[in-house]
């Protein structure tokens, strides 16, 4: 067995495992980046190596120097986890080279599979279903628009050395290829450094099914049954479970038994995952599915195999690489009850789902993380910083259920009582999936989500309401020291009246919470106090921030003000003043870098400039005054 794993990633794939690692007693070594030297994978590990700056061509995607900090480390093996490095022939190659354990599978392997003609060539070649296109060698645009012809559309051009959705483009009719054609080519010569690209059928509701495969040394492989990872946006997973609901016993059976064929005919080793697109328009039977790729690496999806499966597949990854024999034989892999995973992301679905960064002042959950149904993978924790550089994905929430309807419930009930402050997030959007109809009926497919538009992506106005009434319920609470600061409402003449004032964004109005009622089936809102005058309140999932107008400070600000304040967190990137400079009203005094922005702070009135408060290249929290001013 390996005695020493250096994991070339981070985030909760990192954390995930190095936890197998404790287990079966594996010194564990991280690599960070400059953006990750305080991150939870870093704090997790026995050990941890800087590798270079926060870009992850820099860092993360540098297999020179991953290697070299597995030399420093004296670390025997190298884990890649999923993304950056995983799936890169050339950097396993300089693994075993190197002299040190690659826990993957076999350069070759990784080769042939990472080119999406090649690997359908295979398919065929073991007769494994393939869709009908054109991956001929030929690519010059008059041999493509006769293959497109001969196919018919709608079809899809696909990047022969594609993935992650990169690459793709939708060709509706014949006057499209051409400018579409054009567009797919540039980005896969850009993505990938090859704009080479195949043509192929299109399934206009496709599901998209997939099958857990394993390998070792010694000639065998399995499968641990499919997945189905059709809940996508633009071609990437949000939610995935196993089995496939509504799959029949006989279709199960081809299909993972293809996919088997498929992982024998290239002789792999370590952890695989064989993709199938299925016409989700016809009930599954054994003409509905073809081949579409195969992953060689581990999947972000594995847990709800290891749910269903009551296996541990980075184990199995490190016995094969070990030299072992697969840990268990086929008929000793048995499918047991229902496993949902979703994909927690710093993203905003109500702002096309634009990615966030900065500190988490809250991230948790108020269910049992040790119940038996369910798991917390997650890459950071209340505290952390969400850095810009990479992914959105923070995190996966995965239950388990003698069924799919109990493993939906349990879902939907433990989304509602998690709660993510400070950056943006997406987990009231996944509530709002789980408890679709489409999706609890199990007719979802790839294009849904794009179909139901805002009603996924918009927080209902409900929500942000009972967020609203229970900051007022605090606030109304609260107690006071002085007398005649008691809020009771008391008038001389009159009925008492209990108002406060909030506000939502530009939004403010009083609200007396006696009034109104709060729907009875709305989650309890979750409250954070980010200050005085700020609350993040979690509600369904939707977390909205209340603040309690301060009308002094509005009324100075109307008057000019006297200070220039961060406006959210981030690094300050110019200063243009310094003490003693005259400025006019209007005028740039600093530049911030946030949530992927610049963001001018202007001076807001006429006066001097008394002190700078921070430095260039200063990370900075939301209200930190920047720039003081005084009276000329």
């Amino acid at each position: 067995m390996i005695s020493s794993l250096l994991i070339a990633n981070r985030g909760e794939i990192a954390c995930r495992i190095m936890r197998t690692c404790r287990v079966l007693g594996i010194r564990n070594v991280a690599v960070y980046s400059d953006a990750d030297a305080r991150a939870k994978h870093v704090r997790e590990a026995d050990e941890a190596v800087w590798i270079g700056a926060a870009a992850a061509t820099e860092s993360y995607l540098d297999g020179n120097r991953i290697i070299a900090a597995a030399k420093e480390a004296g670390i025997e093996a190298i884990h890649p986890g999923y993304g950056f490095l995983s799936e890169n022939a050339g950097f396993a190659r300089a693994v075993l080279d190197a002299g040190l354990i690659w826990v993957g599978p076999k350069p070759d392997t990784i080769e042939s599979m990472g080119l999406k003609d090649r690997a359908k060539a295979i398919a065929e070649e073991a007769g494994v279903p393939v869709l009908p296109g054109y991956r001929g060698d030929a690519q010059d645009a008059e041999t493509l628009a006769k293959e497109a012809e001969r196919i018919g559309f709608p079809l899809l051009i696909k990047a022969v050395a594609g993935g992650g959705g990169r690459g793709i483009r939708l060709v509706s009719e014949a006057s499209e290829l051409a400018g579409e054609l054009e567009s797919a080519v540039r980005e896969a010569e850009s993505a990938f450094g090859d704009g080479r690209v195949m043509l192929e059928k299109l399934v206009e509701q496709p599901r998209h099914i997939e099958v857990q495969v394993f390998g070792d040394s010694h000639g065998q492989a399995v499968h641990l049954f499919e997945r189905d990872c059709s809940l996508q946006r633009r071609r990437q997973k949000v939610i995935e479970e196993a089995p496939a609901p509504g799959m029949p016993e006989e279709v199960r059976a081809a299909m993972c038994g293809a996919a088997v064929k498929l992982a024998e005919a290239v002789g792999y080793e370590g952890a695989g995952t064989v993709e199938f697109i299925v016409d989700g328009a016809k009930p599954l039977a054994l003409d509905t599915f073809w081949f579409l790729e195969m992953n060689t690496r581990l999947q972000v999806e594995h847990p709800v195999t290891e749910m269903v499966t009551g296996t541990d597949l980075v184990e199995w990854q490190l016995r094969v690489a070990s030299g072992e024999t697969l840990p268990a034989k086929q008929e000793d892999i048995q499918l047991l009850g229902h496993s949902i995973e979703a994909r927690i992301c710093a993203e905003d679905p109500a702002d096309g789902f634009r990615p966030g960064a900065g500190l988490i002042e809250e991230f948790g959950m108020l269910a049992d993380e040790d119940a038996d149904w369910l798991r917390w993978e997650a890459g950071f924790e209340s505290g952390d910083r969400v850095p810009a550089s990479y992914d959105s994905m923070i995190a996966k929430l995965v239950v388990w259920g003698e069924d799919r309807d109990t493993a939906n419930d349990r879902l939907i009930d433990t989304l509602a009582h998690l709660q993510l402050v400070g950056v943006p997030g997406n987990i009231g959007f996944l509530r709002r999936c789980a408890m679709a109809d489409a999706f609890i009926e199990g007719t979802h497919h790839v294009n849904w989500i794009a179909e139901q538009g805002e009603a996924l992506s918009q927080a209902p106005d409900a929500h942000q309401y009972a967020s609203v009434m229970a900051v007022c319920d605090v606030l109304l609470g609260e107690s006071v020291e002085m007398p005649w600061s008691i809020k009771d409402g008391w008038r001389m003449n009159a009925a008492p009246v209990m108002k406060t004032a909030v506000a939502v964004g530009e939004d403010a109005d009083w609200f007396d919470p006696s009034e109104h009622e709060v729907a009875e089936d709305i989650s309890m809102p979750l409250l954070t106090d980010l200050s005085p005058r700020r609350f993040g309140v979690t509600t369904g999932g939707d977390t909205v921030l209340v603040e309690v107008p301060d009308f002094e400070a509005e009324a100075e600000a109307l008057a000019g003000g006297n200070a220039v304040n961060a406006p959210m967190p981030g690094k300050v990137i110019a200063v243009n003043v310094k003490a003693g400079d005259t400025v006019e009203k209007g005028q740039t005094l600093a530049v911030m870098e946030a949530m992927k922005m610049e963001h001018a702070l202007a001076a807001p009135r006429d006066g001097v400039v008394e002190a700078v408060g921070v430095e260039l290249g200063a990370q900075v929290p939301e209200g930190e005054i920047l720039v003081a001013l005084v009276d000329e």
